[in-house]
């Protein structure tokens, strides 16, 4: 309720306390002898009592209705809504990062693709192989190495380039927590910066999963031709 509908319930108020007290019955008189009159005290004493009743059951009337208003104002400013939101920045920074990791060259986070490149290029059944076939074997692990490193520092550079982002995200969203005014908008606020959370967490994960399966694919390359390196000197002895 604004403020001026409260002023206007308050001079109602106020009037109905002046028509109250105006239509109280005049204080009584005694008349005694040929139009002598004596004031009566207890008829007017009673009189004052009643207009007093009156009014203070008008002004409890009038500070119900101020308390209802404010508890109106109130649960106005509970129900707004948060005048700003990051949720369209925290999805563009998600997409972006998604999509370096669909970008994976040559052996893409798929369970698939990875067990067959190792069944194809990585495990001890291509020892039997031919010399050529394991020189063709071996530069295919040292290719893929290389992209994997090439994808991990395109995804870290990613990560690195949503900081900004993240760091105006942060400032809007404290900012408007710090000037909330009812719950709601409070509430949302602090639901943003937990998305905002989530989002970096998200980020760091990709990061890691980057590192971790270009490292992984490294060791795998090595491994691989050092066994690769014992057969062929196997098979130069033998002959």
């Amino acid at each position: 309720m604004k403020l001026s509908a409260r002023h206007r319930l308050l001079a109602g108020a106020l009037t109905l306390c002046t028509l109250a007290i105006a239509v109280l019955p005049a204080p009584a008189f005694a008349q005694f002898g040929l139009g002598g009159i004596v004031y009566d005290p207890t008829n007017y004493a009673q009189n004052v009592l009643t207009a007093a009743r009156t009014l203070e059951q008008i002004n409890n009337q009038i500070r119900q209705i101020q308390n209802q208003a404010q508890s109106l104002i109130n649960e106005g400013k509970n129900l707004a809504s948060l005048p700003v939101s990051t949720l369209s920045t925290l999805q563009s920074q998600v997409n972006q990062t998604r999509q370096l990791l669909s970008q994976a060259q040559r052996i893409a986070y798929s369970v698939q693709d990875i067990q067959q490149a190792f069944t194809q290029r990585y495990n001890g059944a291509n020892l039997t192989a031919s010399q050529g076939q394991m020189v063709a074997n071996a530069n295919a692990r040292w290719q893929d190495s290389v992209g994997a490193y090439q994808d991990a520092l395109q995804v870290q550079a990613g990560v690195v380039g949503n900081i900004d982002g993240a760091r105006g995200s942060i400032d809007t969203l404290v900012s408007a927590s710090q000037s909330a005014s009812g719950a709601l908008q409070a509430t949302q606020a602090g639901n943003q910066l937990l998305a905002l959370q989530s989002q970096q967490l998200a980020d760091l994960t990709a990061a890691v999963a980057a590192q971790g399966r270009a490292q992984a694919l490294d060791a795998a390359r090595n491994a691989a031709e050092e066994a690769e390196a014992r057969e062929r000197l196997r098979r130069f002895f033998r002959q």
